[in-house]
């Protein structure tokens, strides 16, 4: 079976002609994992447009529900499970609050702690919309065999090791 050419065949190439002298290779790779990883994420957000939701929505709602009862965190907890900024986590709470899908409510062992909880209508469109999610994901990877996701995850695993320590 031929391979198809793609962008990153055809930005390397132009490379290798203008730039004879840079090694190449690591584009290979890393040039299809960005462009795989905003393809995923536009994905992610326009399919769960359907719940009235955003990717990072989702994402702060999976955390609190995958925390267990009562489903409430610090801020600060959040952080560690979310991949934004503290401005853009508060932009994110209070629009989740106005969608009534979180509460606040002070921290009984820190006043100054306000913790975001999941209201039952958070549960309940969590428990859907996390559902959907991960059949779309499923849905992304259903080209590859068992064997190679096998082989892909750890690899996966361990490129994020290196650039998240």
């Amino acid at each position: 079976m031929e391979e198809k050419i793609d962008i990153i065949d055809s930005l390397i190439s132009d490379w290798n002609r203008e730039r004879p002298d840079l090694d190449s290779d690591a584009m290979h790779i890393v040039g299809r994992i960005l462009i795989l990883g905003k393809s995923l994420e536009k994905k992610a957000n326009q399919s769960l447009g359907e719940f009235g939701i955003h990717y990072t929505d989702l994402d702060v709602l999976a955390t609190l529900r995958r925390s267990g009862s009562p489903f409430e965190l610090t801020p600060k907890e959040l952080m560690q499970s979310v991949l934004i900024t503290s401005g853009a986590m508060t932009a994110l709470l209070d629009r989740l609050m106005a969608l009534e899908h979180i509460y606040r409510s002070p921290d009984p062992t820190d006043g100054r702690i306000k913790k975001a909880g999941l209201t039952k209508k958070g549960i309940e469109l969590i428990d859907k919309a996390i559902g959907f999610r991960f059949q779309e994901a499923q849905d992304s990877i259903a080209v590859l065999t068992k064997k190679e996701k096998d082989v892909l995850i750890p690899l996966l695993k361990k490129l994020l090791a290196l650039h998240t320590a």
